[in-house]
């Protein structure tokens, strides 16, 4: 029975590991694929990690029924989507709209980011510098070297990487296309989001709207494993005022978990089919506490020093990583798996392959994983 507390907001008690695990899932499309368009998606998950060219892709062929690259790549080409520095200050792929609201929300990090390179920006006006990077950039897409050399050119007792952080930091740079486009290379080159999209930024939002998006994603969860997602610190407000229109629950551990009433919660008992993941993805980075998805024994395994592994799940949670090798995919996971459940992770690496890779042939293979 639901109960009400001191605050009167609806609380549903406990909330066991599998629990969390099944409406994670769920929420990020992997618990059943979802016939949501490549731009619905993406701004369903508040954007895709995107270091790498690849992973979004990836991720999507994990996530949709009937999805094909051309649709996101198509998505980037339009500008309906970009790449930019924003959560936790790494690339992600975001809708042009998240971009314009998601990247002003973020800017206290960016600002916590430039104060560690304060020491080499000593005598460097940061607004003079942030007028000067968007003429340069807007006057046409710049490498971060070619801005740097401009930038040192006008302060040359700076340090160079402390002036390109700082351009990142006060600016919102994407990376234009090519870049970013499936079959296709390209280096990295940087103009504003505004002049990219042909709009300017939306003023900076309060986070509370965020917040009920993230849950909708990534929840239930709680005001940590927000701030981790975002890479910001003092949620705790945007939470509180929104408390009497949420659920919360208790994990395990009794740390307070919220989430949206009408949000799905799936029977712990759902079966959760084999998925095949890129390096870095949101599922695995998005939580203060990510035992929902990574059983305790294979913490740490899936990176090395500050590179991610591509992963795979079974039965919802973290197995083992896989990687290409030449024209063979090589899955290796981390324990046992039974005779059923091998024919069922290779079943789903075949079904990626055939969305990603149609028309290639690949050989798929079991391995060990280095130093078990």
């Amino acid at each position: 029975m639901t109960k009400r507390n001191a605050h009167d907001t609806p609380t549903a008690g406990r909330i066991t590991v599998r629990a969390l695990n099944r409406a994670t899932l769920e929420r990020q499309l992997l618990l059943r694929r979802s016939p949501l368009s490549a731009r619905a998606a993406v701004e369903h998950l508040l954007g895709l990690q995107a270091q790498n060219v690849k992973p979004p892709y990836y991720a999507l062929a994990a996530r949709l029924d009937a999805f094909a690259p051309q649709d996101l790549s198509g998505l980037l080409a339009d500008r309906g989507a970009v790449r930019i520095v924003t959560l936790r200050s790494t690339i992600h792929t975001h809708t042009a709209d998240d971009c314009l609201t998601l990247r002003p929300l973020v800017q206290p990090a960016r600002d916590r980011e430039l104060n560690a390179f304060r020491k080499g920006l000593a005598g460097v006006d940061l607004d003079r510098l942030a007028s000067l990077a968007r003429e340069l950039v807007e006057s046409e897409p710049r490498t971060m070297a070619q801005l740097r050399e401009a930038l040192l050119a006008q302060w040359p007792d700076a340090d160079p990487q402390a002036l390109g952080v700082a351009a990142r930091c006060t600016l919102p740079l994407v990376q234009v296309t090519p870049r970013g486009l499936w079959g296709r290379s390209g280096r990295v080159a940087l103009t504003t989001a505004e002049h990219w999209l042909g709009r300017p930024a939306e003023p900076v939002p309060a986070p509370d709207a965020t917040v009920l998006r993230y849950l909708a994603a990534f929840g239930p969860a709680s005001v940590r494993d927000m701030q981790t997602w975002a890479g910001l610190t003092r949620l705790r407000d945007a939470f509180e005022r929104l408390r009497p229109g949420l659920l919360t629950f208790r994990d395990d551990t009794g740390v307070e978990l919220f989430d949206l009433p009408d949000a799905p919660r799936p029977d712990p008992d759902t079966p959760a089919p084999p998925r095949f993941l890129p390096e870095f993805d949101n599922l695995l980075l998005s939580h203060a506490d990510r035992t929902r998805v990574i059983p305790p024994e294979y913490w740490g395994r899936s990176w090395r020093a500050n590179q991610a592994y591509r992963t795979f799940l079974v039965d919802g949670f973290l197995a083992g990583i896989w990687k290409p090798d030449g024209d063979t995919l090589v899955i290796e996971p981390f324990g046992t798996l039974t005779r059923d459940r091998r024919r069922e992770v290779v079943t789903e690496a075949e079904r990626m392959l055939a969305t990603l890779h149609p028309g290639e042939s690949y050989d798929i293979r079991f391995g060990t994983v280095a130093g078990r």
